[in-house]
């Protein structure tokens, strides 16, 4: 590996507290890291935390794998559909009240703090604050 890589790798890493308004860039910097520094030491540690948090990215909260499995979990029980005029988006804030958010099953693997409800007919993920932080399409 060279040092240029190296500068890269850290530079991506450092920057990930700015990058993390996608949920699932620390969780997938985490695991990355762990398996980097198990197979190569400190030096894929770095790498591997930079690649997974790109893939958390991209995965979003639940991943890639386990969104279709939670949307059919979803429409199977037949969840009532908030109707929002505002625009169904990550960021996008819902009331406290006058919408029924639900706890995600363990077997989604979604760190605690994070419901789900249905919008317009989209299931969504919220955080504790009512802020939809995956639209699951």
């Amino acid at each position: 590996m060279t040092f240029k890589t190296l500068i890269a790798a850290s530079a991506l890493a450092l920057s990930l507290p700015l990058a993390a308004q996608a949920q699932g860039t620390i969780p997938g910097a985490e695991r990355g890291a762990a398996a980097g520094n198990d197979a190569a030491g400190p030096i894929g540690g770095i790498v591997g935390g930079a690649v997974g948090a790109a893939t958390g990215t991209v995965g979003g909260i639940l991943g890639v794998d386990m969104a279709p499995r939670f949307r059919s979990y979803v429409r199977e029980r037949n969840v009532r559909s908030y109707d929002y005029d505002g625009r169904v988006a990550v960021g996008s804030t819902l009331p406290a009240s006058g919408v029924t958010y639900y706890d995600v099953p363990t077997e989604y693997r979604v760190q605690p703090g994070y419901r789900y409800t249905v919008v317009n007919d989209r299931p969504v993920l919220v955080d504790r604050g009512h802020r939809i932080v995956e639209v699951i399409d």
